[in-house]
């Protein structure tokens, strides 16, 4: 089996180079390349714009009788993508370019234009100086004049590259920080100021706290006599329910102190025992007679302290 990439080639031992036939073509003959459009151009034809770097299947050919310092000059045919008419351009090698010949105008030329025109202006200048020794002078004078021009712009951009170098950048820094912190500690500082006049507004519409405490009823409400003996009440009936309702209105409807309760309650009495009331009818058989009217005034009293204790515990329920 035969290698697939010919690295080395049999060549037989009667082999005579000279005996192969040479092909003969044309001298001025065109060749096919594919190669990138050099410049952005217009064509004439239809006004399709053709940008740098479109590619193009174009023919090349060797120009006669055109030479560069012994450099051939090659030119190149390609055909309008829009409307298919030929376009031609050539080598440039003296301004190391390509000109456009035929079928379409190059576009942004003002660098191209302005080199030539310095051109143009330095072959003139150096016609005058030749045939004019006075114009030498005077262009000698122009260029002095402006070298020293020249000399002091750069002179100022050193001193004030040199004067930007100077700067310190950590000290730029601190600086900046500084002022960043100042800005903050005064927005904290106005943010405190507004939060404490908020408060002050809010306790000044506050209403006045109400104050429960027994010492300061006290103060306030006048103190009520104690009353010790049961038969008190009997007889001071009107000045007991003043001092009632001179309390209810100093209290607010409420009853904390002791000696608020030891006034409006009335104590109980407790039941006597049946041994001692049979000891005690022993003990006094003969004084029974003789103490029927206080007991009669007794029994009579503490109907009559139910009867207000009843009534002091209706008023307290309601």
């Amino acid at each position: 089996m035969s290698e697939r990439k010919v690295l080395n080639k049999y060549y037989p031992p009667d082999f005579d180079p000279a005996k192969i036939p040479r092909l003969r073509l044309p001298k001025e003959r065109q060749y096919a390349v594919r190669l990138m459009a050099p410049c952005n151009m217009r064509c004439r034809a239809c006004g399709e714009y053709i940008y740098k770097g479109k590619k193009f299947n174009a023919r090349k050919e060797t120009v006669r009788n055109e030479s560069y310092l012994g450099l051939p000059i090659f030119r190149f045919y390609i055909k309008c993508p829009r409307c298919l008419a030929e376009i031609t351009f050539k080598t440039d090698p003296q301004n190391t370019d390509y000109a456009v010949e035929h079928g379409a105008t190059r576009n942004f030329q003002a660098q191209k234009l302005l080199e030539e025109e310095e051109k143009r202006m330095q072959k003139e200048r150096e016609e005058e100086e030749l045939n004019n020794p006075m114009k030498v002078l005077e262009n000698r004078t122009k260029d002095s004049k402006l070298e020293m021009e020249v000399l002091e712009n750069l002179q100022e951009l050193k001193e004030l590259n040199q004067r930007q170098a100077n700067v310190d950048s950590e000290a730029m820094l601190k600086q900046h920080k500084e002022v960043e912190e100042e800005q903050r500690r005064k927005e904290r500082e106005e943010d405190e100021q507004e939060m404490k006049a908020v408060l002050e507004q809010a306790q000044s519409h506050r209403l006045p706290e109400d104050s429960d405490s027994d010492e300061e009823q006290a103060k306030r409400c006048p103190n009520l006599t104690t009353q010790t003996k049961p038969r008190d009440i009997l007889q001071e009936d009107t000045q007991s329910k003043r001092l009632r309702t001179e309390s209810w209105q100093c209290s607010g409807g409420k009853l904390s102190t002791r000696a608020q309760l030891a006034g409006l309650v009335a104590r109980r009495k407790q039941k006597a025992d049946p041994a001692l009331d049979k000891g005690m009818e022993t003990q006094g058989n003969t004084a029974t007679t003789g103490s029927l009217p206080a007991a009669a005034a007794a029994a009579a009293a503490t109907s009559l302290l139910g009867l207000l204790g009843a009534y002091l515990d209706s008023e307290d329920s309601d």
